[in-house]
């Protein structure tokens, strides 16, 4: 059987790296790697012009699917979620209605999606024909051992996943906080009671045409400092506590967290030791822990490598 090339992207959770409160945010950086790092940053934070958008409307960095809390997962329904697969037992209402963003400066109303529209865009179809799997999770498959599609053929297993939608049970209008180009929001959200879960599975219920774009970067055109690397995205937000996710190379080492911070942005990016022999071309996705002198607010964070301004990973 023929296999095409694959990015491969791991997660791997990594200690919360010191940090300085200098400029580079890492403490004890060789001088001419964190000048560099300083330069780069200046210039991305330079280069950052969003449009009035940015400050007086609705752009979101997270969502539109979200969980507020922990669902307490099980393989099924983590699987279920993750490929949107859903069954309703109550009538889902089709009435449009209006709603009210309210942010750290001030108040938007906008129209809102019916729970219905939420609902179509969250429900991604029937799970797939499982024959043989068990009508409930983790039961043995009747008759032994099961033939199954992998990533690299058919192979064999003896208990399997159940093919499972999650079930809602009841749904209602409300409000969720979202990390936004202004700040943290209270944000209009349609959330489903799922009878399978410990928490709400929440759709943003702003309409599309009512939410702007991020802006687009514009990077500096040099390439990354060698041993320098950007940021994918945000793993969280608390207060002055950031926690990013650096794109590293498999066999990168020494990964260390840089930030750069003024008033009106932030930018971080890392620093990693690149190894010296062969190693496989696979991106890790690494999180690391920054502590910034003052609360983020509404700041933007930009990644060192692009310039974009960086959203919270999918939750």
């Amino acid at each position: 059987m023929r296999r095409s090339a694959v990015l491969l992207v791991l997660l791997f959770t990594a200690g919360c790296a010191a940090t300085g409160t200098g400029p580079s945010g890492a403490t004890g950086d060789p001088t001419p790697r964190a000048e560099a790092f300083e330069t780069r940053a200046a210039r991305v934070a330079e280069a950052w012009r969003p449009g009035p958008d940015w400050r007086t409307g609705y752009v979101p960095l997270e969502g539109p699917t979200l969980l507020t809390g922990d669902p307490r997962f099980t393989t099924d329904t983590e699987t279920a979620f993750r490929a949107g697969w859903y069954r309703s037992r109550v009538p889902i209402p089709p009435a449009r209605v209006g709603g009210e963003i309210r942010f750290p400066d001030g108040r938007l109303t906008l129209p809102l999606v019916s729970a219905a529209e939420a609902y179509r865009e969250l429900d991604q179809g029937d799970p797939l024909p499982c024959p043989g799997r068990p009508k409930r999770p983790g039961l043995p498959s009747p008759g032994g051992p099961t033939v199954e599609p992998g990533p690299d053929g058919w192979t064999t297993s003896g208990t399997q996943t159940a093919c499972l939608p999650l079930t809602v049970t009841a749904v209602t209008l409300g409000a969720v906080p979202v990390r936004t180009s202004r700040g943290e929001a209270q944000v209009p959200a349609w959330l489903f009671t799922v009878e399978e879960l410990a928490t709400p599975v929440v759709r943003l219920a702003v309409a599309p045409a009512a939410v702007r774009p991020v802006p687009e970067p514009t990077a500096p055109g040099q390439p990354l400092p060698n041993g320098m690397v950007g940021a994918q995205d945000l793993g969280a937000v608390d207060g002055s506590r950031l926690t990013v996710r650096l794109g590293v190379g498999a066999c990168d080492t020494d990964v260390t967290p840089l930030v750069w911070e003024r008033p009106e942005v932030v930018v971080v990016g890392g620093r990693v030791t690149r190894a010296t022999g062969e190693c496989i071309d696979v991106l890790k996705l690494e999180p690391v822990t920054v502590t910034l002198t003052a609360p983020l607010g509404a700041r933007p964070v930009l990644d060192v490598a692009t310039g974009r301004p960086l959203s919270i990973a999918p939750r």
